[in-house]
């Protein structure tokens, strides 16, 4: 497991790291600690880094800033932060678990390998290495997944424009159907988006809305981060 070889980590507790890469189902088919315990202290760890971050990057209220570190922190943001790093490859789940290793899994190994690098290794380096995973996406402005439709209603309600999204198609099987949406913007098609459930359908379509100049101008949501 040397996926934390290119920020120059070495754990010394491998028993530690094995232990935050340990789902429950893998646990207690083989009598072993799971993650759980490491998920909830890496997150308490992630959320004194953010903050700490945000708070001296951005001038802004709390209400702003819980927003904003809100956004980051989300189970899509993590579930972003694990594959990047590659932990997702690691991760040891049960038998009946191994075809639905979900992004919930995979976001709270982020934060249990977190919590281990924090038990091992200290506070700084657990700072370095997460806000070395996190920033990029924070300067390049992303909106991640759960974000992308509630940013949208937002720029919405503030213009007073009328939102709705339309199911264009549905297709395949039923174990494995493709929807596409478009999002509709005062009655004119701003965005489409395809995924493998409605809710992914809508937040890509959600997503190419927000990307059009012509709908974000001078207002452009991107820009308040």
């Amino acid at each position: 497991m040397n996926f934390l070889d290119k920020y120059n980590i070495q754990i010394k507790d491998k028993k530690l790291l094995a232990t935050a890469l340990t789902h429950s189902s893998y646990s207690n088919e083989h009598n072993t600690d799971n993650y759980e315990r490491l998920e909830f202290l890496g997150d308490a760890v992630l959320q004194l880094i953010t903050s700490e971050y945000f708070y001296k990057k951005y001038d802004y209220q709390e209400g702003e800033l819980s927003k904003i570190r809100a956004s980051f922190v989300c189970e899509e943001a993590l579930a972003q932060y694990a594959k990047d790093v590659g932990i997702d490859k690691h991760i040891r789940v049960g038998n009946g678990q191994k075809d639905n290793i979900n992004n919930t899994i995979i976001a709270d190994t982020f934060e249990s390998v977190l919590g281990a690098i924090y038990l091992d290794q200290g506070f700084l380096v657990a700072k370095k290495y997460a806000l070395e995973v996190l920033s990029p996406y924070v300067l390049e402005h992303h909106v991640f997944l759960g974000d992308y439709k509630s940013k949208l209603q937002e720029m919405v309600q503030t213009g007073k424009k009328s939102l709705e999204y339309k199911l264009i198609s549905e297709t395949g099987p039923s174990h494995d159907k493709t929807f596409v949406f478009e999002v509709v913007i005062d009655g004119i098609v701003y965005g489409r988006g395809k995924g493998k459930s409605k809710k992914e359908a809508e937040q890509k379509a959600a997503y190419n809305a927000l990307q059009k100049n012509t709908l974000v101008g001078d207002n452009d949501v991107f820009k308040k981060y």
